[in-house]
């Protein structure tokens, strides 16, 4: 008798918790962007997110933690419990990069987290300070490589993406150059265009406004590709120096043991709100890349990232740099 009524309670309790997964979200949920405001991550976030709460029918709201590379605000997801309520909007820099790039990294980026699914994908630019003398990429490969011992590059932060992106380039360029973390994007662009820092390696979303506006100059994509809203700017390698694929996205992780049910729906509800016309419309005027719908789930994700995390970790060992 015991035993049969220990049955029947856990098959309640099971059931309840397949409810639970399936009628989620029953309140406002938070999504953290591990990056001041203004920042790249950020700006993705604040497209997407309002489309995502129509279509969940609960509010997202957006609280920015920033503070070691990104991952300040991802470990609290990490160590969030998995019901939902409350996930994060990740980068290359966040969960790809910073598994090599720190000693004692804050969590296990694979152990740690539920993926869900591929946000945006984006290209990075190299941007220089109006009033440092080079205009084209062999230009500045000239004056970086006689002058790197007294030159500095601003990125969002110590493991950041935009730290990263120009990590990759020195380690191409063979030269060693100061680098100085800002707690996020904007702040490290502010001082660009303010000629306190020589260049930054930015994601074309938050650099095209100060690009457009002519506060800082750009040399070239460091991409494999030129992209619609900069089609005159040739990348690198065209420019015959190095070939720098800095290419990097923005994901959405939940805590580890997150129901099925939740993560499916999530994963669905920012598929929709990638295909949505103004959406999508939105981002790609960034300068920002949609990915296709075979690129946006769990799954995608979950294989990628393993994937990113060996990329990332070739150019990291090769420059013996440490961000601890």
């Amino acid at each position: 008798m015991r035993t049969w009524l220990f049955g029947v309670a856990f098959a309640l309790a099971a059931s309840g918790g397949a409810a639970t997964a399936q009628d989620w979200p029953t309140r406002p949920m938070t999504m953290i962007v591990p990056f001041t405001a203004g920042g790249p991550v950020d700006v993705a976030a604040r497209v997407v997110a309002p489309r995502m709460s129509e279509i969940l029918g609960q509010q997202i709201i957006i609280e920015n933690i920033g503070g070691a590379g990104g991952m300040t605000g991802s470990n609290r997801v990490a160590k969030a419990p998995g019901d939902g309520y409350l996930f994060v909007l990740g980068n290359t820099g966040t969960h790809a990069s910073n598994q090599t790039l720190y000693k004692k990294p804050m969590y296990n980026s694979v152990t740690e987290f539920t993926p869900v699914g591929l946000v945006v994908e984006n290209t990075k630019v190299l941007l220089v300070r109006n009033s440092l003398d080079v205009r084209t990429m062999p230009e500045f490969v000239a004056y970086v490589k006689a002058n790197h011992a007294t030159m500095q590059f601003g990125s969002a932060g110590s493991g950041s993406a935009t730290h990263l992106g120009c990590l990759l380039l020195n380690v191409k360029l063979g030269v060693e150059v100061t680098h100085v973390p800002y707690r996020g994007a904007a702040q490290a662009m502010q001082d660009l265009v303010g000629g306190r820092i020589d260049y930054m390696c930015d994601i074309i979303s938050t650099a095209l406004a100060q690009i457009q506006a002519g506060a800082a100059r750009p040399i070239a994509l460091l991409s494999t590709t030129r992209f619609p809203v900069l089609p005159d700017l040739a990348t690198a390698l065209e420019q015959g120096t190095a070939d720098v694929d800095s290419d990097g996205w923005n994901a959405l992780f939940l805590p580890k043991g997150t129901p099925d049910a939740i993560v499916r729906k999530l994963a669905d509800a920012a598929g929709q709100a990638l295909d949505t016309p103004a959406v999508r419309e939105r981002l790609v005027g960034l300068g920002l890349k949609v990915p296709g719908p075979e690129r946006r789930g769990p799954d995608y994700l979950g294989r990628l990232l393993a994937e990113e995390i060996d990329k990332w970790a070739r150019p990291i060992n090769a420059a013996g740099v440490t961000a601890d």
